[in-house]
C-alpha cells in the first residue's frame, strides 16, 4: 500500500500524532468477517498545539506507532475487515483474582464528607454519592463531562456525570494501561523489565504511540485491560477492540477511580512501589502537553488525550490527573467531544478544571 509522506507541520511532533481511519458506520456480517469502524484507531498522541492550530482534523497517514492491523485490515483509511475475535486465554496468560473492593465497594467510603473519606475511593457507585453541581458556561457545544475528589476532605464535585456518559479515551487510556502492566508484574512476582521501563516512559511522558502498541500486546490486549478494570473498579469502561486501544470508553468517575488506584492513600490493588512509578511518570510528561487539568492547580501529575474524529471533523480532548489547589489535593478528570478543534477542546477541559476546584471552594473561577 502507498501512504503518503506527513506533514510538514507534523514532523516535529512525529511520535505523538494521531491516528486517523475513515468511519465506515457500517454494521454487517460477511462470511463471518465483522466490517468495523476504524475511525480514528490510535488516538490522543496527536499533533503539537500549535500544528493543530492550523487543521482542525489534518489527515494524517497511518505511522508505524499505529494501532497494528488485525489480519488483512488496511492500515490506513478505508473500512476495515476484521475477523471476529478469538481470546485465547492460554495465549493472555493467566486471569487475576478479582480485586475483593472493586467496584461499589471501592468507592463506598466517599457516601460521608470527611477527612478520612478521601481516602483513595474515587466515589461510591451511582446517584448515593453526594457531587455538588459545577456551574458552567461551556460556551460551546462539545460535549463535557468533569468530576472530582477531593483527597483531603472527601467533598466531591460534577458536571454531565449523573448518566455517567462514555467518552474516547484517546491517550489517556495509557494510563490504564500502565496500571494493567503493573498489576502483570505484581502477579508475577517482579518488576517491570529494563524494556518495559522505557517503553512505558515513553508511552506516558511521550504519549508514544508505539510504546504503547508494544504494551498493548504485553498486557492482552482487550482481555487484558478489561480484566485489570475489574480489578481496578473501572465498571463504566470498555477497552477498545481489535487494537484500538484509543477508542476504549469511559466516564469522569470511572477516571478518579483509576486516579485513586495511584493517588489515594487508602487501600490500592497497586502496590505502593507500582503507584510511586506511576505517579513519577505522571509528573514529567513534556512539556508541550501540560497543559489540561494543571489549569485548576499545581499540577503533581497528569494524562492529556486528543483526537481528531475523521467522520465529524471535530476532536475529542480529555485530561486527567492530580493538582493542590488552596492547600487540598484534588483529582480531577475532564472528558470532552465534538470540538471543533484542539485549541478549543483545550480551553473548554481548562475551564472545567478550574470550574471544578471553585465549586470545591479552592479559588475562583478565573
Amino acid at each position: 500500500m502507498v501512504r503518503s509522506a506527513p506533514p510538514a507541520h507534523a514532523a516535529a511532533a512525529q511520535r505523538r500524532r494521531p491516528l486517523l481511519y475513515t468511519s465506515a458506520a457500517v454494521a454487517l456480517l460477511v462470511a463471518g468477517w465483522a466490517v468495523t469502524d476504524s475511525a480514528d484507531a490510535a488516538g490522543g498522541s496527536g499533533p503539537t498545539r500549535a500544528a493543530a492550530r492550523t487543521a482542525p482534523a489534518p489527515k494524517i497517514p497511518r505511522q508505524s506507532g499505529a494501532p497494528r492491523p488485525v489480519a488483512s485490515a488496511e492500515s490506513g483509511g478505508g473500512t476495515r475487515l476484521l475477523p471476529s475475535p478469538v481470546v485465547s486465554a492460554d495465549a493472555l496468560g493467566p486471569t487475576a483474582a478479582p480485586w475483593p473492593s472493586s467496584g461499589a465497594a471501592l468507592r463506598a467510603s466517599l457516601s460521608t464528607a470527611t477527612a478520612t473519606a478521601g481516602d483513595g475511593a474515587a466515589e461510591k457507585a451511582g446517584a448515593a454519592v453526594h457531587e455538588l453541581p459545577i456551574t458552567l458556561d461551556k460556551g460551546s457545544r462539545a460535549a463535557l463531562s468533569i468530576a472530582a475528589l477531593d483527597l483531603t476532605d472527601g467533598r466531591r464535585a460534577g458536571y454531565g456525570t449523573s448518566g455517567e456518559a462514555a467518552f474516547d479515551t484517546a491517550s489517556i487510556v495509557k494510563v490504564d494501561v500502565l496500571a494493567a502492566l503493573l498489576l502483570q508484574a505484581q502477579d508475577a512476582g517482579h518488576g517491570l523489565t529494563d524494556s518495559q521501563r522505557s517503553l512505558a516512559s515513553d508511552m506516558i511522558r511521550a504519549s508514544d504511540n508505539k510504546a504503547t502498541d508494544h504494551l498493548w500486546n504485553t498486557i492482552g490486549g482487550t482481555a487484558g485491560l478489561t480484566r485489570a478494570n475489574h480489578r481496578l473498579g473501572l465498571t463504566h469502561t470498555t477497552a477498545g477492540a481489535g487494537g484500538l486501544w484509543g477508542l476504549t470508553q469511559t466516564t469522569a468517575h470511572d477516571q478518579l477511580t483509576l486516579l485513586s488506584a495511584i493517588y489515594g492513600t487508602g487501600h490500592s490493588v497497586l502496590s505502593a512501589a507500582s503507584r510511586s512509578y506511576a505517579s513519577s511518570l505522571m509528573a514529567r510528561v513534556e512539556k508541550d502537553q501540560r497543559w489540561g487539568v494543571s489549569a485548576g492547580g499545581t499540577p503533581t501529575g497528569l494524562k492529556n488525550g486528543w483526537l481528531p474524529r475523521s467522520a465529524t471533523g471535530k476532536w475529542d480532548i480529555n485530561s486527567i490527573g492530580l493538582v493542590t489547589a488552596g492547600g487540598h489535593r484534588v483529582l480531577l478528570a475532564t472528558l470532552s467531544s465534538g470540538n471543533t478543534g484542539m485549541d478549543a477542546g483545550i480551553s473548554l477541559v481548562e475551564k472545567g478544571a478550574r470550574a471544578a476546584v471553585a465549586t470545591l471552594g479552592l479559588r475562583d473561577t478565573a
